[in-house]
């Protein structure tokens, strides 16, 4: 399976790290490697001093597609929950600022905290859905669809354009505002529509 992740979907987090909005979606990847297990915590790697967590929606891929046209791209997924896209800011500065790829900074193991799954059809409108991450059971980083670039299905079309989608795939469509450093004894939850999908202790 693949973990296929967008960035800078956000206004609100393009001005946060001083980035350019882009003219199209910002793909990259991670490894299933980068799976955090459940029920483990998430350690801090010793290769970064700056970790940030990035809560976001995240759809999984029920059926094989390629070139998918929005209209359709809901037929593609039932499925969705928030979760971390864990990221070693100092790395990724460093990165960036040598014209390197990123994944090194965004793909290490662990990095990828996925909740637990609800059914889509439990929601009015994903497009109007409210998901928040919480430390240390004080919000930090609060988010509505209805704020993205481009929307779930405008994203699954996207993607599809470049990467067929096999079931199971994953897609984590980009993080709001609010990202912040972990330290040692956090306690990261997350919440979609008040449901709270995954709890990570900090070591």
């Amino acid at each position: 399976m693949k973990i296929i992740c967008i960035g800078r979907n956000y206004v609100d987090h393009i001005a946060e790290l001083q980035n350019e909005r882009p003219s199209e979606p910002v793909v990259f990847m991670k490894p299933d490697s980068a799976i955090l297990l459940k029920q483990h915590p998430f350690v801090i790697p010793e290769f970064s001093n700056d970790i940030h967590h990035e809560i976001e929606l995240i759809v999984k891929i029920n059926k094989v597609g390629k070139y998918i046209d929005t209209k359709f791209a809901h037929k593609y997924y039932d499925e969705i929950t928030v979760g971390i896209d864990f990221t070693a800011r100092d790395l990724q500065k460093e990165l960036k600022a040598k014209g390197l790829p990123w994944e090194k900074a965004k793909a290490f193991d662990g990095s990828a905290v996925i909740g637990d799954f609800l059914p889509k059809s439990q929601f009015n409108s994903l497009e109007n859905v409210t998901f928040e991450l919480t430390n240390n059971n004080k919000t930090v980083q609060k988010g509505n669809a209805s704020h993205m670039l481009w929307k779930i299905d405008e994203l699954i079309s996207f993607v599809s354009q470049y990467f067929t989608l096999k079931i199971g795939d994953i897609i984590f469509t980009g993080t709001p505002a609010g990202v912040a450093a972990v330290k040692s004894e956090d306690v990261l939850e997350g919440f979609l529509e008040g449901n709270k999908l995954f709890s990570i202790q900090i070591k």
